[in-house]
């Protein structure tokens, strides 16, 4: 669901820029008020692990679409909602300015359409409401699934809205909204069964990481054994489940497909020429593989890491797109832990 900067106006894109910085803003401080100097590692493996994750495009049966973990719950119920939003624009950030995934005029769109709304919305009032105030097994599946679903939903609404906010008329407000929480749901439904897999997994393993998270109170115990864990799960996803990617066109290309005929739209604002420029320049794995040289670009779905439909043989082994998932996961790793880090180290400071 990541958002190219032909779908927004300057004007919608520079009001969603103000709108992300200021919840970044508040998020950062409420992180540094916890001064939970163990959160740091589990903020970083976790990073690079929704990077990896968000590289594996999975097939929505009987449509011709694909959709991806987003990853906004999986965070928020293992860190909390202020942490695990800084982590997911950190990975959005590194995602847009090193692999060209969503525009860098859209990243502010991005970052609200898939962490406000999960972390801040689907979190606190459907996930704690349904879990109650305690850790209780048997809702957990219920809880995260419901509440996975309902943040997608409204990440994919305020696709459509930012869109008729930037009068795109190629993608009419009542045709694309029917086709984009159709097809979300689908996907929000699948993203809950992984989230249940992955927070269960840690729910058995550590308890105490969701009960901190759900309290706001620092971990007190090691957490080694649990970052080495993500970390090798991120590292196996990025390096090589990475190539099982589905080529299909994900929910939003597929939705603009629907309603306009083409997945991609043309923009003759000099703004986005500009960021699309430099987008090139700072993008040095594009579509998470090796670039290509002496050859145009071809534009690829926005979520596979792999090549157009037809184009190559599934599964698809490749070396760019192992390297792209190993340095994108170092990548995020480093940023969301720098900014837990430098949190943490100046609550101590103060």
């Amino acid at each position: 669901m990541h958002m190219a900067d032909a779908l927004i106006s300057p004007a919608v894109g520079g009001a969603m820029w103000v709108v992300s910085g200021g919840l970044i803003a508040h998020s950062a401080r409420k992180v540094r008020e916890e001064a939970d100097d163990r959160k740091v590692p589990l903020m970083g493996v976790l990073g690079a692990f929704v990077f990896a994750a968000q590289m594996i495009n999975f097939t929505i049966p009987g449509t011709g679409s694909s959709g991806h973990l987003g990853g906004g719950m999986i965070l928020s119920i293992l860190l909390g909602p202020y942490a695990a939003f800084l982590v997911l624009a950190s990975v959005l950030t590194v995602q847009a300015l090193f692999f060209a995934d969503g525009g860098l005029l859209a990243l502010g769109c991005n970052i609200v359409n898939m962490g406000f709304f999960t972390c801040f919305v689907a979190y606190p009032l459907i996930y704690k409401k349904i879990m109650g105030r305690g850790l209780v097994k048997k809702r957990l599946p219920i809880a995260a699934t419901i509440a996975g679903v309902a943040g997608l939903q409204c990440g994919a609404f305020g696709v459509v809205l930012e869109t008729a906010a930037s009068g795109i008329s190629e993608l009419p407000f009542k045709t694309f909204v029917m086709l984009m929480l159709p097809i979300h749901l689908a996907i929000g439904l699948a993203e809950g069964l992984v989230t249940s897999g992955v927070v269960s997994f840690v729910m058995a393993a550590r308890p105490e990481i969701l009960a901190a998270a759900a309290e706001r109170k620092p971990l007190g115990i090691s957490v080694k054994k649990a970052v080495l864990g993500i970390a090798a799960a991120a590292v196996l996803t990025g390096v090589a489940l990475s190539w099982f990617a589905s080529a299909n066109p994900d929910g939003l290309e597929w939705a603009m497909l629907k309603t306009s005929g083409r997945e991609e739209m043309q923009s003759g604002e000099k703004l986005h020429g500009l960021l699309a420029s430099l987008q090139e320049k700072t993008a040095f794995l594009p579509d998470y593989g090796f670039r290509k040289t002496g050859t145009p670009r071809e534009p690829v779905a926005a979520k596979t890491g792999t090549a157009p439909v037809g184009k190559e043989a599934w599964p698809a082994v490749d070396a760019g797109t192992s390297a792209a998932g190993l340095v994108g996961g170092v990548f995020t790793l480093l940023l969301a832990g720098l900014i837990g880090f430098g949190l943490s180290r100046r609550k101590i400071s103060a």
